[in-house]
């Protein structure tokens, strides 16, 4: 049998730009990128971050405006989230962020809604204003607790022992 040596190396071309379009989806779906995402690096610091986990959306009216780097424990015990964000943003310093869940049951996210303020967070500010994500398992232990107690969340025995 007779082999061509540019047929195998129009097979060895075809195999190669296959993986490169493997590698490249699937760096699309993971939400990797090898460009610089944003330039704005903001920090938020929130009590209750949930489920929140890098690389989740920072939105800014339903706009993907940019990704969670990373979560740390600073030295408050609050949880403090580093976000980098499309460099072309001016956030007023009375921004506000929040963390919220995509459905009921979905991912979750940050949430910005913008300021008024004249000024703006430079790059490397934080966002001072937080609100924590909704524990779900909270909410639901304390609807509980109180439908025990009642229902309106009142302590029987605190009517002085009158029956």
């Amino acid at each position: 049998m007779n082999r061509s040596p540019r047929r195998d190396l129009i097979v060895g071309l075809f195999v190669l730009a296959g993986l490169a379009a493997l590698a490249y989806l699937s760096m699309n779906v993971g939400g990797l990128t090898f460009r610089n995402q944003g330039g704005l690096m903001l920090y938020a610091s929130f009590d209750e971050i949930g489920g929140l986990k890098p690389r989740a959306p920072v939105v800014i009216a339903g706009v993907k405006v940019g990704q969670v780097v990373d979560i740390v424990l600073d030295d408050d015990y609050r949880a403090r989230v580093r976000m980098d964000l499309r460099r072309d943003l001016k956030l007023p310093v009375d921004s506000t962020a929040s963390i919220v869940t995509a459905g009921l049951l979905g991912d979750q996210y940050i949430s910005i809604q913008v300021g008024g303020d004249d000024r703006y967070l430079e790059n490397g500010g934080t966002i001072t204003m937080t609100e924590s994500a909704l524990s779900l398992e909270r909410l639901i232990g304390k609807f509980i607790y109180s439908f025990e107690r009642g229902g309106n969340g009142s302590d029987k025995a605190s009517d002085g022992g009158k029956p």
